[in-house]
């Protein structure tokens, strides 16, 4: 029963609660007469109308009691009445038991309305309450049955306190109390006006707990104990004895067996627990389905079966295959069997069906029988320091071993054992286990060694994706090389392998770090700015010649940096030699001299100034020459000054002057002026500054951005100059302080150029003149005035200034140069850098068109090359073709000059097809790298079109410079193609093959000599040519006839030799011989003679000899005497063994004295050996032991889970 909204909180209370009391209002009871309390099965049947309203009793009938009243007298007439469908219930509520409403104990007449009001909208029934004077509660409940029952309960619920009550009822009877889908229970919740709840079935809880008034716990206990006393009558328990490990198959996949045994029969299993060791299944249901459920249980009992397959744990992978394949082809057509490894045992445990298992044993057994003639397994012990060396990088070792023998390699790095296991077939095992033991052998005596490099070079070893390190690698190919990590910060490189290829290794590395170190000295040269274009050159061709001659890196300061210093990097002869030639180009473009004046030494720290700002001073009004003191501590008085001449004069009489002024008189005053009026101060090229010291006599000094105080100025010189100098500069500055508004009128089609790239132009007007504000109109408007506010020396200047640009503007013009759009690229250069030199050495501005597609990988669409051809046939100019040069005229034809110099043109060079392989060299790398040195492209022909045309293209000069490079390439190449004709001379000498072996010596050494000293081949022919004899000879002619008189010399002695053929027992030979040919070698060498023993099918009696005719005679006679040696023992030999062998049996069939055959011995008969051997397959010979029970671990599992 689903509680209400509105019920009350159940009160668990001990004390005895008493029960709702019916009134029957037709008889009133006597208030002195105690109310009857109703047993408990009356409680709640309700009264009928005749009950409650009997028929009045006839005249002269005696009244008796409603008790009294006959039966038949009150329902005489009952057949003839039409039953009521609505019905009127009265019950009370004791004071005692009274819930409390609204908070307290008293009887709220609202809250108590409302109740009764929501019951009635609820349930349809009409609810009349009243009160006593003993404060209980009478309720009149009309409507019909459902109704009034329901709304009793919600009544009582609500208005009398709820009690608890706990009764125990078996397990099994549960499921009865619920009924099916729980209906019986709803009812009974229904009929008792109670709560019952009854625990989950996972819950072993056996206890059924009633929450409700006491009738109705009352009522729902008596119903729930009668359910469950007919159930105790109809149910009988089995029990039987089923093997423990069947017991999960009696379960089922979560209880699914059982709930199906409960499902069909009505009965219930009982299994032990897991923990228990019985093997006890209880039965608990109807009689007359035992008997059903018992056979259930026992099929489901025996439908699977266990077996075991030993196989040994290393073989188990084998068995499953590579993801499964192996066992795989055994479960698929087996679905029911389920497998698993057992890994601590070393055995498969096979579960399912009967038949399925016996088929996946009988397959399983098959497998493991043909694994194991096919594969074995060996163990190494090997330090474990050598593993990551055996593994390999990213597993190549190990996987190239693998892949070679098809063997498993298994190596425990983890556990840090030193066993390697190898498993496989028997052949692969053993290359394996030998290739391992090889590796290890050499792994031993390999050796370690570091090498300083320093970090900053590492790169450079390694180069681009590491294509320099791969060389050093392919040349010491048993070398590993290993270089820090960046963050490491180490300059140790690691290099391990064998001895001598460590130690050559070791010093290849050392000489590249050392030529490195020498490569990367770095030197610096003060050229004076004004002359770097000049070190530059045109399209920088000089710098870059200078570059490619010295080898060095050449870099100049940035138009940023405030520096004349250029920084050579390189070898240092390189570097001095190019320092030179800088410093010559600087000495011939302008008459750079060195002067030396004398200055008191107590004058030169007042001379250099704070910070050195008077000497820096002078050196940037001077041109930016060098003006050297000497140090403190020579107490020397010369000063050293050096550059262009006429800036040097200049220097050298500004510092005599003021040398002159230092020792007549030495003041310094300082004046203070705002930042951004220090430029106008100075004037355009120092002009203002310049103007109040030749007025003066006075130094005036402005603070650098190293300053702290930027609006400092410092006034150096006599008393009365430096006064002078500060009383003008105040004015000036008084004059600045003052803001004045001026207008001017700029050509609008001028605005652009002041206002473009955000303002840079009158960015840098505002910081020459004094922070000046210069308004242009806004874009739209048309207005040709321009507004300027601020100092008015500063809006004088800037106006100036504006006019000035605006007179270059005028002046400037618009060229337009037509370059084809494919080399626009080329043209700029890497990031614009070629386009840029010529704006800066021209001064002049320069747009290249936007790309539109039209060519494609750098290829033209069409066959129109510079233009497209109309109608008409006249060549029409591509806007994508143009570029556009603004500056001033001769500025820009100097740079469209330059421009078309940077286009690529095409010349064509004749080479010879048989030289382009040569040109092209290994994998393009000779004429990748002529492109690269010369920055052109070499276009070589196919193969195919058997061309010897060979196109260049690059700028004019480039491709001159690599046409002249191919053709000293070309002049090469024939010249070694003359060689190689000289040295392909042969000639061809006839020598009897039985001098071949003296001519090639022992291991070549004789041959090797003379190959060597003359510098020829010498080819021998095959053995059984039909050309043996001939021996071909190829060198140089001059070389050939030596070689050729040398090898005829050693046949001439030859020929002086004599050959004696022999003839000794075949079977001393081996013994002649000796091991390994050591004795007849110390024959031979004794005697000075040659020993030849039978090949093939020569005579295998028949031994030659060869040498001087004493050697050869003394030599026979020894060997004769050895042969007479030997035989005596071979035949001693001999004769013992004939003595030693058994004689044969007599023939079969003889007899012997005794009567028997002699073939057939002692004969016993009726002996046991004599009997028939048992019969294998006989079930007589070996009857049946029974299915064996094994216990079984639980590791790795194989096959559908069941």
């Amino acid at each position: 029963m689903d509680p209400t909204p509105l019920q009350q909180t159940v009160m668990e209370s001990p004390e005895v609660i008493s029960h709702p009391q019916e009134v029957d209002l037709g008889a009133p009871a006597s208030p002195t007469d105690p109310p009857t309390t109703p047993n408990a099965d009356q409680a709640y049947e309700p009264l009928s109308y005749d009950e409650l309203f009997p028929a009045l009793p006839t005249a002269g009938v005696t009244q008796t009691s409603a008790s009294e009243v006959p039966q038949d007298n009150w329902m005489k007439h009952s057949d003839m009445r039409i039953a009521s469908t609505v019905i009127t219930q009265v019950f009370r509520v004791p004071y005692e038991e009274r819930a409390k409403i609204d908070g307290n104990s008293q009887f709220g007449e609202s809250a108590s309305s409302r109740i009764c009001a929501d019951i009635t909208s609820r349930t349809g029934a009409h609810i009349e309450i009243s009160s006593a004077k003993d404060q209980s509660l009478t309720f009149l409940v009309t409507g019909k049955n459902e109704a009034v029952t329901k709304a009793r309960r919600l009544v009582l619920d609500k208005f009398q306190t709820q009690a608890r009550h706990i009764i125990k009822i078996p397990k099994d009877h549960h499921r009865f109390i619920l009924g099916k889908k729980g209906k019986k229970l709803q009812d009974l919740e229904m009929n008792t006006a109670s709560k019952i709840q009854v625990p989950n079935s996972k819950d072993n809880s056996d206890e059924i707990i009633i929450v409700g008034t006491r009738e109705g716990i009352e009522k729902a206990v008596h119903e729930i104990q009668l359910i469950s006393d007919e159930q105790e009558r109809k149910c009988q328990t089995v029990s039987v004895e089923v093997r423990k490990s069947q017991h999960k198959y009696v379960i089922g996949p979560r209880g699914a067996n059982i709930a199906e045994i409960l499902h069909e029969t009505g009965v219930s299993v009982e299994m032990p627990s897991s923990e228990s060791s019985t093997g006890t299944i209880t039965l608990r249901g109807p009689q007359d389905k035992l008997g059903q459920a018992l056979t259930l249980v026992y099929a489901k009992a025996n439908s699977v079966v266990q077996a075991d397959v030993e196989a040994p744990t290393w073989l188990h992978k084998f068995i499953i295959g590579r993801k499964g394949a192996n066992i795989r082809q055994i479960t698929q057509d087996l679905p029911k069997v389920h497998v698993e490894f057992t890994d601590k045992q070393g055995g498969i445990n096979l579960e399912g069906p009967p038949e399925e298992v016996e088929k996946a044993r009988e397959k399983l057994e098959n497998m493991i029988a043909e694994m194991q003639s096919k594969l074995c397994f060996e163990e190494i012990t090997v330090d474990p320091k050598f593993y990551k060396h055996i593994i390999g990088k990213s597993g190549s070792n190990i996987n190239r071993i693998r892949n070679d023998t098809g063997v498993l390699i298994n190596i425990s790095e983890a556990d840090g054992s030193s066993l390697i296991r190898l498993e496989g077939s028997p052949e692969g095992v053993s290359q394996a286990k030998k290739e391992l033991e090889e590796l290890v052998t050499k792994m031993e005596n390999e050796k370690e060694r570091d090498i300083v490099i320093e970090q900053r070079f590492h790169r450079t070893v390694i180069g681009t994706k590491g294509d320099k390190i791969k060389e050093i690698r392919d040349k010491f190919n048993q070398v590993q090389i290993s270089f820090p990590d960046p963050g490491e910060q180490s300059d140790v490189v690691k290099i391990r392998g064998p001895k001598d290829d460590v130690d050559h290794c070791y010093t290849y590395l050392k000489k590249v770090s050392r030529d490195l170190i020498e490569s990367s000295y770095q030197v610096k040269v003060s050229i004076f700015r004004q002359f770097h274009k000049f070190i530059i050159g045109k399209g920088g061709a000089n710098i870059n010649k200078i570059r490619e001659e010295t080898s060095t890196r050449i870099d100049l300061p940035s138009e940023g940096q405030n520096s004349d210093e250029i920084t050579i990097t390189g070898k240092k002869e390189n570097c001095e030699k190019a320092r030179e030639r800088i410093q010559k180009i600087q000495d011939e473009l302008a008459s750079i001299v060195e002067v030396d004046i004398i200055i008191p030494a107590k004058f030169h720290n007042s001379m250099i100034g704070a910070g050195g700002k008077l000497i820096q001073s002078i050196s940037e009004d001077c041109g930016g020459v060098a003006i050297k003191f000497p140090p403190p501590e020579k107490s020397s008085d010369k000063v050293t000054i050096r550059g262009p001449k006429e800036d040097v004069y200049k220097a050298k009489q500004i510092l005599v002057d003021l040398s002159n002024e230092k020792q007549l008189a030495s003041y310094t005053t300082e004046v203070r002026a705002r930042q951004q009026h220090h430029r106008f101060l100075i004037g355009r090229n120092g002009a203002n500054i310049r103007k109040i010291r030749d007025a003066t006599g006075a130094r005036i000094i402005f603070p650098t951005e190293k300053d702290e105080d930027k609006e400092l100025i410092t006034i150096m010189g006599k008393k009365e100059s430096i006064a002078l100098a500060k009383e003008q500069l105040e004015a000036i500055i008084k004059e600045l302080d003052l803001i004045v508004e001026d207008t001017m009128t700029v050509d609008p089609k001028h605005h652009r150029h002041f206002v473009a790239r955000r303002g840079e132009v009158l960015r840098q007007i505002a910081e020459q003149y004094g922070g000046v504000t210069v308004s242009f109109p806004r874009s739209g408007v048309q207005s040709d005035r321009v507004t300027l506010k601020g100092a008015k020396e500063c809006v004088e200047g800037a106006k100036a200034r504006i006019q000035e640009i605006v007179n270059d503007l005028d002046e400037m013009v618009h060229i337009e140069v037509i370059i084809p759009q494919k080399y626009h690229r080329t043209v700029m250069g890497a990031r614009g850098s070629k386009v840029q030199a010529i704006t800066t050495e021209f001064e002049v501005q320069i747009k290249f068109p936007e790309k539109d597609g039209y060519y494609v990988n750098g290829e033209d669409g069409q066959a129109q090359v510079n233009g497209d051809v109309d109608g008409e046939g006249e060549v029409v100019t591509r806007p994508q073709d143009i570029v556009h040069i603004v500056g001033k005229k001769d500025k820009c034809e100097a740079a469209r000059a330059a421009l078309l110099n940077l286009v690529p043109v095409t010349v064509e060079e004749n080479v010879a097809f048989r030289h382009h392989r040569y040109i092209i060299g290994q994998k393009g790398e000779n004429v990748r790298n002529m492109m690269t040195d010369y920055d052109v492209n070499i276009q070589v022909p196919p193969a195919q079109e058997q061309s010897d045309i060979i196109r260049i293209t690059g700028p004019p000069a480039h491709t001159e410079r690599a046409r002249e490079a191919l053709r000293e390439k070309v002049r090469q190449l024939e010249d070694e193609e003359l060689d190689r004709q000289a040295r392909s001379f042969h000639i061809c000498v006839e020598v009897d093959p039985e001098y071949h072996p003296k001519i090639i010596g022992r291991r070549g050494a004789v041959i090797s000599k003379i190959r060597e000293k003359h510098e020829v081949n010498i080819q021998f022919p095959p053995r059984g040519d039909p050309k043996e004899h001939i021996i071909t000879i190829t060198g140089y002619e001059k070389n050939v006839n030596e070689a050729k008189a040398a090898i005829l010399a050693i046949t001439g002695e030859l020929d002086k030799m004599v050959k004696y053929t022999v003839e000794l027992d075949s079977r001393v030979h081996s013994r002649l011989i000796g091991s390994r040919g050591r004795a007849i070698k110390k024959v031979m060498e004794e005697f000075k003679v040659e020993i030849k023993f039978p090949r093939g099918d020569d005579d295998p009696n028949l031994v030659t000899i060869m040498g001087a005719a004493e050697d050869v005679e003394e030599c026979k006679d020894h060997l004769l005497n050895l042969m007479e040696e030997y035989m005596q023992d071979i035949v001693e030999k001999e004769d013992l063994e004939v003595y030693m062998t058994p004689k044969p049996s007599p023939v079969s069939g003889e007899t012997s004295p005794g009567g028997l055959k002699r073939n057939e011995g002692f004969v016993v008969s009726g002996a046991p050996w004599a009997q028939e051997a048992p019969n294998m397959n006989s079930s007589e010979d070996f009857p049946s032991m029974g299915a064996p029970v094994v216990t079984h671990a639980a590791p790795t599992i194989w096959g559908p889970r069941r």
